[in-house]
């Protein structure tokens, strides 16, 4: 298997359907083909050869779609840069998996000096905005226009397709590597969920570095279904584009549906009739909610899914039926389905065992899906990829249908607003600053986001900090959405008698009488 390949089906039998939409433009798939095959040659021709890491900093674009199928064409491997992160963090990604080709959009040309000079990697550097190309790049359309097309590299199978940056427990993120295989039996497994049918629209709301996207995008490019983009998530944006483009699929997270419902200019005046289906997954919809989300698109199928970067995302899938308000007698409200096609889960203990059903546990993955490991990080593959299974770090239970409930994270990873943030990051962060001797970073229930950064402090005798100037600190080394939104200080931090920091302690007042559920 192979990311092209259904590109390459869609131009053989139907080439004249419109492959992309933005706007009031479009290209047929014989025409994106044909820039995908010329934009590759343009690598090529900058030195770009097999193996080789081409990054991309972008807002959503038809340019990022060409970009995902023009780097493996060229036989190169694709690393989509996180664009909330900080210039540092974007930088450690870059140097972390040898990055040789960077392009970037108008949003992000002003972050070029600094990798220019930062960087010992960075070779190339390529302009795909709609502007005038800054002086020292290479103009993406200048490229495409002056190269001829070169036939398709084929790399395939077991292949490295990307290296996907996550959250890191260790303080900095982890380069996950997926191959070919992985990427393509995940899309193959949503599509036989049901996640998409011939003739549908694919809107292109969330971040298209994010592997979410990219995942649930699949089996739409299989189908040789349109691809619909908007630069960003705007909840105005997202429903007056299902009205002209006639959406008919849409991947959010739950924050996402909230800002939707609450909009202003959402109303029975609004015709979201195309729309089939809604998929959610990074935090738990609130049963509210999700009677909200139902009642306002009554004909779409809403479906819930667990996953992460390493399963190429999607571990589990809840099916619609079990979400519809007559189906609440079923008991599977809450849970985060079963395990995908082609894909095993199970719950085990800390020794690897299953344990009995209804019983919590870790959740493990087995399958085609399951990352070829991290980049450059041996250790961390070897504690993660234990005997085929990926070990989540995420605690659940199973019921006797072999339905999955997500109860609580093992790891110390909270979700904010649909954004993975891993505490030690955080807390990394946060022992840079001079008056900080101790930190502790937990989750913290919050209404629009789901969950909030919040951190507890202890600062060094005799010092005065207040918590806007730690915030202020944070959000120099890491991305704003890691930040803490709110700080305590404390003088201890409640320790077990191992001497590590009881988290269970800190977050109980603010989750008490609460359930902390995610997707």
């Amino acid at each position: 298997m192979y990311l092209t390949q259904s590109l390459h089906r869609s131009v053989q039998q139907h080439p004249h359907r419109i492959a992309v939409r933005w706007g009031e433009q479009t290209r047929t798939f014989g025409e994106f083909a044909d820039r995908v095959a010329r934009f590759a040659g343009a690598l090529q021709k900058l030195g770009v050869q097999s193996g080789d890491r081409v990054a991309m900093l972008s807002l959503n674009s038809e340019r990022y779609l060409e970009y995902q199928m023009a780097v493996p064409w060229a036989g190169a491997v694709l690393n989509p840069c996180n664009i909330r992160w900080s210039p540092a963090e974007i930088l450690y990604s870059l140097e972390d998996s040898g990055s040789t080709v960077l392009l970037v959009d108008e949003t992000f040309k002003g972050m070029v000096a600094q990798f220019r000079r930062e960087s010992t990697t960075l070779r190339e550097f390529i302009y795909c905005g709609d502007g005038e190309t800054p002086e020292g790049m290479h103009g993406y359309e200048a490229l495409v226009a002056q190269t001829a097309p070169v036939a398709d590299a084929l790399r395939r199978g077991n292949d490295l397709a990307g290296i996907f940056y996550t959250g890191g427990t260790t303080g900095f993120p982890k380069g996950v590597m997926l191959s070919h295989n992985n990427l393509c039996s995940s899309g193959l497994a949503v599509r036989a969920e049901g996640l998409a049918r011939p003739g549908g629209t694919y809107l292109h709301a969330a971040p298209m570095f994010h592997l979410a996207d990219m995942g649930l995008a699949f089996p739409h490019w299989v189908e040789g279904n349109t691809h619909s983009i908007i630069p960003a998530f705007d909840p105005a944006k997202v429903l007056d584009t299902i009205e002209q483009h006639r959406v008919t699929n849409l991947c959010l997270v739950p924050t996402m549906i909230q800002m939707m419902l609450d909009h202003p200019s959402m109303g029975p005046h609004r015709d979201l009739s195309s729309l089939r289906t809604v998929f959610y997954g990074a935090s738990a919809l609130p049963d509210a909610l999700l009677l909200r989300a139902q009642k306002a698109i009554p004909q779409a199928e809403v479906f819930q899914g667990f996953g992460m970067t390493e399963l190429s995302p999607v571990g589990t899938i809840l099916p619609s039926t079990y979400l519809a308000e007559e189906n609440r007698h079923l008991g599977k409200l809450g849970c985060s389905g079963r395990a995908t096609f082609c894909t095993e889960a199970k719950i085990v203990d800390g020794e690897g065992n299953e344990v009995p059903r209804g019983t919590v546990g870790e959740i493990i993955v087995r399958g085609p899906n399951v990352m070829m490991g991290y980049w450059n990080q041996p250790e961390l593959t070897a504690a993660a990829l234990r005997d085929g299974w990926m070990h989540t770090g995420d605690g659940g239970r199973m019921d006797e249908d072999g339905f999955v409930t997500v109860v609580d994270r093992i790891k110390d990873m909270i979700k904010t607003g649909g954004e993975n943030v891993f505490s030690a990051e955080v807390e990394n962060a946060l022992a840079k600053h001079p008056a900080v001797v101790m930190s502790a970073v937990i989750a913290i229930p919050e209404p629009q986001w789901g969950e909030a950064v919040h951190a507890v402090v202890v600062l060094a005798p005799g010092q005065q900090v207040t918590a806007e100037e730690i915030i202020a600190h944070c959000k120099i080394l890491i991305a704003g959405y890691k930040s803490p939104r709110s700080v305590a200080f404390v003088d201890a931090l409640p320790m077990t008698g191992a001497g590590k920091i009881l988290k269970t302690k800190l977050r109980e007042p603010f989750w008490k009488g609460r359930e902390r559920g995610v997707a």
